[in-house]
């Protein structure tokens, strides 16, 4: 195309089209769901493009000239392509797409109940690495939502708290702590909780790094990380205490005890996080959901890094 040169309207090739099937001005207004002024309107604009005439009246309606018999394959064939990639976005927004860091971990449980109201949009969940590999997902448009701890400027991206996911200590049956109701955060300090999933530079794991700081709690990352049948196993054969989530759906195994972490409890936070620009339909009604279902934080009992309170409060 050359500069300056004016692309063609897709609405007045539409309109050339039903005139030219419908032979009738009028019918074809009808067909398009529109005015009879609107579709002459649409057809002098397409003339005036082109620069050319594209039909003459005749006492059987508008017939095409010579020129418009001459685009009108082109023309069906512009409707054709453009029909079939509006059909293929329709069919990749037909599910809502939202990245999860694990299925095992508690906005699966928020998504379920999501899905139980509204039983007629279909979710489809996508794991990833957290935050930072959410947020590119989300700008390049491969996911619709994500559920993860944010920090930093958003800049295009919304956000809207989820969760908070209280703490569990994770021990072995025959730990000195196994039989309490709940161990005190004072209770941890000078001791070290083994936490071999925690990748450097990933949101939880500067959660667990600002946790071990504010209470004297060192944190071991050393691995491998060999997934969570081992870990558990591990736990329970005494290789350390560990830090998991109240709801959080770990292997059962016979030697391990799990015991809430009091005065205060620590929460994991996790906020939906959306593109503003996105335009899926059932984003609304999950955003609205999550807001529904804003968690309360009670700084009296529970506890937060400094920077995640401002969202929770």
């Amino acid at each position: 195309m050359e500069e300056g040169e004016a692309e063609l309207d897709l609405g007045a090739v539409r309109a050339f089209v039903a005139v030219a099937e419908e032979r009738y001005f009028s019918e074809a207004a009808t067909l398009l769901g529109i005015s009879q002024q609107a579709v002459s309107k649409r057809i002098a604009k397409l003339e005036s493009e082109l620069g050319l005439r594209l039909f003459s009246r005749t006492r059987n309606g508008a017939e095409p000239t010579d020129d418009g018999r001459a685009f009108l394959p082109h023309a069906r064939a512009l409707i054709a392509l453009a029909d079939q990639a509006r059909a293929v976005l329709r069919g990749r927004r037909r599910a809502l797409r939202v990245d999860v860091l694990d299925t095992r971990l508690a906005p699966v449980d928020l998504l379920r109940a999501f899905h139980r109201r509204h039983a007629d949009v279909a979710v489809e969940i996508v794991t990833s690495n957290g935050f930072r590999s959410a947020r590119l997902a989300l700008e390049r448009g491969s996911v619709d939502a994500a559920f993860c701890r944010v920090g930093g400027p958003l800049e295009e991206l919304g956000s809207v708290p989820a969760f908070l996911e209280p703490a569990h200590l994770l021990v072995s049956r025959d730990h000195p702590l196994a039989g309490r109701a709940s161990v005190r955060m004072a209770e941890l300090a000078g001791s070290v909780v083994w936490m071999p999933g925690n990748v450097p530079g990933s949101e939880w794991a500067e959660f667990y790094r600002l946790l071990g700081a504010a209470f004297g709690i060192g944190i071991d990352t050393s691995g491998p990380d060999f997934g969570w049948d081992h870990f558990v196993a591990d736990v329970g054969a005494g290789r350390g205490v560990s830090i998991v989530g109240e709801t959080m759906r770990l292997p059962w195994h016979p030697a391990t005890v799990r015991i809430p972490l009091a005065e205060p409890a620590p929460v994991y936070p996790s906020s939906l996080l959306f593109h503003r620009r996105s335009r899926h339909p059932a984003l609304e009604a999950l955003i609205g959901y999550v807001r529904e279902h804003r968690p309360p934080f009670d700084p009296e009992r529970q506890w937060l890094p400094e920077a995640d309170r401002a969202a929770f409060s």
